[in-house]
């Protein structure tokens, strides 16, 4: 079994060498940087308020466009190039090759993530900080973040078009993030069950500082769900 997590782990080395040897991944994490670094100066500088939360509120947004950017090649590129049937054809399972793809868009996502703590370090130096709300939303953070990869890596293994694999990838993301906003319009009862199902609910819980298995069981469940569906597809290749 850790044989095989490492063979995994060489493909995901592969792929984030590919990010970064080009311009994507420099561009794609410094976008992110730009966006959250105004939305911070703006709650700083303008409002003269010390605080991260306006990040941690424009991060499933950013992450709907931002993600789906970085996954949309993992097997919509290596179909159209004709890599997917050699890179399937090696002594790997396609879990391997999937637990790869996933790997390389969450330390991606990681990156993009670990680069906010200076606003952390600032606002800590500026006044008192709740540090167990902060972990918590940072834990929020990784956890859509690695869903969005899920969601993305799915949409590009549907399609050949790098482009349709980033608008699958993105209108997914919006549907679970607007889920919960529409759960008022329902009778109770359905209400109840759309509210669970959005992304956003779960992701506003966690921002609360408390972490609730419920939310965990949550994000666990559907990055599950997506990887499953990737596989199926991949699976469907000699169909």
């Amino acid at each position: 079994m850790i044989q095989k997590v490492s063979q995994s782990w060489l493909i995901t080395r592969r792929e984030l060498k590919a990010y970064f040897d080009g311009v994507t991944g420099y561009v794609v994490l410094g976008f992110f940087l730009l966006i959250t670094g105004w939305f911070f100066g703006n709650s700083l500088f303008l409002n003269n308020i010390a605080s991260v939360q306006q990040v941690f509120d424009m991060t499933p947004l950013l992450f709907m466009f931002f993600v789906p950017a970085l996954t949309m090649g993992t097997f919509a590129e290596e179909r159209r190039s004709g890599t997917l049937e050699l890179l399937l054809t090696m002594p790997i399972h396609d879990w391997q090759v999937i637990l790869a793809k996933l790997l390389t868009a969450t330390v991606l996502c990681l990156i993009a993530i670990s680069l906010t703590l200076l606003y952390v370090l600032i606002v800590s130096a500026l006044g008192n900080m709740d540090a167990g709300a902060t972990t918590a939303g940072y834990i929020g953070m990784a956890l859509y973040g690695l869903l969005c990869s899920a969601i993305g890596i799915y949409a590009s293994s549907l399609t050949r078009n790098q482009i349709v694999a980033y608008l699958l990838g993105f209108v997914i993301i919006l549907a679970l993030f607007l889920l919960d906003k529409s759960a008022p319009l329902l009778p109770a009862w359905l209400g109840n069950v759309v509210e669970y199902l959005g992304s956003d609910y779960h992701y506003n819980n966690l921002l609360r500082g408390v972490l609730d298995t419920r939310d965990l069981l949550y994000y666990t469940s559907l990055i599950l769900l997506f990887g499953l569906l990737t596989a199926h597809n991949i699976g469907k290749r000699d169909a």
